[in-house]
Parts: C-alpha cells; sequence; structure tokens
C-alpha cells in the first residue's frame, strides 16, 4: 500500500470554463490522460491519492458528474479537499456528499481518513494573496487591507475546521498525522502562519498543499523540511501530472 498526493486538476468535461492557462499552458494539453496514464502506471488498487482541491470548473454537482466519474475511475481509494473554485461542494453540508459517493469517493472536510496508523486531516485553507502594491523594482510597499481583513475572516473559520479535523483524529486514538491543504500553508510575506502552528502543535509529519501554478508561483511558500515538518506542494503542472508519494 501506498499514499500519493496531487491537485488541481481543473476538470472541465462538463464547463465551457477554463483558466487561461488551460488554454494556451503547454502543460495542461491533455493533462487529463497525462495523469490517468501516469496514475495506472504507478499506483495500485490497494493505494490511496488524495486530491488537495480545484477538482473541477462545475458550480454545481450536477455539473461536475463527468469530472468526479474521471475521478472516481483513477485507481485505488481517493480522497477529497476542498479547494478554492470547488463551489460544487458546502463544506457544509460534505457528509451529504460523503453519503451520495459512499464506497467511490472520500470528501475530508470536518473529518479525517485513516492510512495505516497515520490520519490523514485537512481543510481547504486560506492564504492572503493581495492585491500587493509595487514600485518599478517588484518591491512590496504595501497591500489592500479590506482584502486583507477578509481574509483573516476565512482564516480564523479555516483554522477552526483544521483543528476539528485533528481533534477527531485524536478523539480516535491516533497520534501521527499528515496535512492537506489546497492553499499553500504561507504567503510570499510568512515564514510561518497559523497553519503551521497547528501542524506543529498536534506534531504533525507533513504538510502537503497546492494551488500554486506556474513557475513563478511555484516558490511562494515553504518546500522541504521547517520546523521538523516537511512541506510539499502536489499542484498538478509542478509534478507534470506525476502523482507524488508521501508514504
Amino acid at each position: 500500500m501506498a499514499l500519493y498526493a496531487i491537485g488541481d486538476l481543473h476538470l472541465a468535461y462538463q464547463s465551457e470554463v477554463k483558466a487561461p492557462m488551460q488554454r494556451s499552458g503547454r502543460i495542461w494539453q491533455n493533462h487529463e490522460a497525462k495523469l490517468k496514464k501516469y496514475c495506472e502506471a504507478y499506483m495500485k488498487l490497494e493505494d490511496t491519492l488524495v486530491l488537495v482541491g480545484d477538482h473541477s470548473w462545475g458550480k454545481k454537482l450536477a455539473q461536475c458528474e463527468k469530472d468526479l466519474a474521471y475521478i472516481e475511475a483513477l485507481p485505488g481509494r481517493k480522497i477529497l479537499t476542498r479547494g478554492n473554485h470547488d463551489m460544487f461542494w458546502n463544506a457544509k453540508k460534505t457528509k451529504r456528499l460523503n453519503a451520495l459517493y459512499r464506497g467511490r469517493l472520500h470528501f475530508l472536510q470536518n473529518n479525517f481518513y485513516s492510512y495505516h496508523d497515520y490520519a490523514l486531516v485537512g481543510t481547504k485553507g486560506v492564504t492572503f494573496e493581495g492585491p500587493f502594491y509595487l514600485n518599478r523594482r517588484g518591491q512590496i510597499l504595501g497591500w489592500d487591507e479590506k482584502a486583507e481583513a477578509h481574509a483573516e475572516k476565512l482564516l480564523r473559520r479555516e483554522t477552526a475546521r483544521l483543528r476539528a479535523s485533528f481533534e477527531a483524529a485524536r478523539a480516535a486514538g491516533y497520534k501521527k498525522f499528515i496535512v492537506f491543504l489546497h492553499y499553500p500553508p504561507t504567503n510570499i510575506l510568512e515564514t510561518e502562519s497559523a497553519f503551521t502552528r497547528i501542524a506543529e502543535a498536534y506534531n504533525a509529519e507533513q504538510v502537503i498543499y497546492a494551488h500554486c501554478h506556474g513557475e513563478a508561483r511555484f516558490n511562494d511558500s515553504l518546500h522541504g523540511e521547517f520546523h521538523g515538518i516537511g512541506y510539499h506542494l502536489v499542484s498538478g503542472d509542478y509534478l507534470k501530472w506525476r502523482p507524488k508519494r508521501i508514504l
């Protein structure tokens, strides 16, 4: 058995909506076929694949059925976390999604899933991404304070959800944790955050995240070991559609 992760599939089998990167970026050409090929080459039916958000461009569940069917058809057990574009997924109705896709897909929100003696915990997360005000040299002079205040509100909600996931796992007797976020744990101005501090408080071993697209953004957040925890970016275009083995 092995544990893999990847994020940001941005599937659009039932939608005309696509990000500009998907229309022109070479790495995005036939990315669905590439991911399917690599999953089938690397993974076995007994493996687990965690998909860390931005699964579909569909705004309602009925507009995502083919996208979710594509994910369901990939090898192994599939666990999904929410991304900022996953409008079909109301966080308050996660139990309904899990009931609807029981035995086929597993939705991670205010709960946890087990992998051997590890608890897989997570939430969407949030990171303040500006807008930032720059000088001619590209140095940051300031930022939109209203946007920052809104991000702080979302931060309180998402950290509470992550703690709920940790506490559910701890109550079930788990002591080893791997964290899955959609957003990176820190922004370009931070070396640590509420998310890194929570991960440290629960002695998590790894934090897996996505959301950062294109070479210009691949280094927006933490890579490698920080305060004893391994941080790994698993955006699909960063991995070139090869799922990353976590364990």
